[in-house]
């Protein structure tokens, strides 16, 4: 049994339950496959920048102990380019997810900064490592062209289509206390992050209230991921806005849900909803995405997407890396 030492700074806590939910969700999808998957969190939601100090120590005790045949380090930056430096008898493979290949464009002058550096170390992480994953091709041609492309595999996060399935939209109204009356839009933002382009969202809301389609936003942070699939199916549609993504698991879930998706052409978005009646790439304005909306609402029934995205299961997904895990082993012999 292959035995992966996954390495990660956003994981679920206590304090924190929403982070890293989708790291969490692919270790679980590894380990329901049957590989022999141990995770090192180093919490940087909760430590900072200080958290980076003890990862040598951290992670020389993980190898000795576990013995892995080789370690995935989830997430680009600081952490994946200490990580390559320290692993040296045994293949590392990385995830680039978004901002760790792309930056924080929109953030204030430090952040911006810092993300800076942290780009500059996914650069020589990805150099460094025997694999390389990212979530889709947009990060792909992101990464500098001195990584090796026949060590890159584009692999998007799976999703749990157990958990993620159409329901019932009035009864999901009803938990969530939302007037039947309105149009639903959910939109999903991290933190405040500047990059969801929160304000674009609701100028577009705007135009389309304007047009008479007595919308209301709901924004989705925060909330517990068990009850995410109420939200997403209590609304009429998706808006997604963002400046850069990569894969954004909130589309797929929404097409695992029926609920169609209105969304700026950014990350995988457009690849996932090509030909999906009733779902729509709109221009970076308010107006055009407002009008999108409004065609959403006047169409006035759910998609047909679960079917586009059974692919993308846990399981589907883990059976990809595992095969991408067993070719870097074989390359480090």
């Amino acid at each position: 049994m292959l035995r992966v030492l996954a390495v990660t700074n956003m994981y679920p806590t206590l304090r924190f339950p929403s982070a890293g939910i989708f790291i969490e969700q692919q270790i679980e999808g590894l380990r329901r496959i049957g590989l022999n998957v141990d995770v090192l969190v180093i919490n940087r939601s909760e430590g900072g920048m200080r958290s980076y100090f003890t990862v040598g120590a951290e992670l020389q005790k993980c190898l000795k102990r576990f013995q892995p045949d080789m370690v995935h380090v989830m997430y680009g930056g600081v952490l994946a380019e200490e990580v390559t430096r320290v692993v040296k008898n045994r293949p590392t493979v990385v995830s680039f997810c978004g901002s760790d290949l792309l930056g924080e464009r929109l953030s204030g002058p430090l952040r911006r900064f810092i993300s800076k550096g942290g780009v500059i170390a996914s650069y020589i992480a990805a150099r460094r490592a025997v694999g390389v994953v990212v979530k889709s091709q947009n990060l792909k041609e992101a990464l500098p062209a001195t990584v090796d492309r026949s060590k890159v595999r584009i692999i998007p996060n799976g999703i749990d289509l157990e958990r993620f399935r159409p329901l019932n939209q009035m009864d999901c109204c009803n938990k969530l206390g939302w007037n039947p009356n309105k149009f639903h839009v959910l939109f999903t933002t991290s933190s405040g992050d500047p990059c969801k382009r929160q304000d674009l969202a609701l100028a577009a809301i705007e135009a389309a209230n304007r047009s008479g389609v007595n919308a209301e936003m709901h924004t989705l942070r925060g909330v517990p991921h068990e009850e995410v699939p109420i939200w997403l199916n209590g609304s009429d549609a998706v808006l997604l806005t963002s400046l850069h993504e990569g894969s954004p698991n909130i589309i797929k879930e929404a097409l695992a849900c029926d609920v169609p998706v209105v969304s700026v052409d950014v990350g995988d978005v457009r690849e996932r909803i090509s030909g999906i009646e009733g779902c729509y790439i709109a221009l970076p304005n308010s107006d055009d995405l407002g009008a999108k909306l409004c065609l959403v609402r006047a169409r006035g029934e759910r998609i047909a997407g679960r079917e586009r995205v059974r692919h993308l299961s846990l399981e589907e997904t883990a059976l990809k890396l595992k095969h991408f895990y067993h070719e870097c082993v074989g390359c480090n012999d």
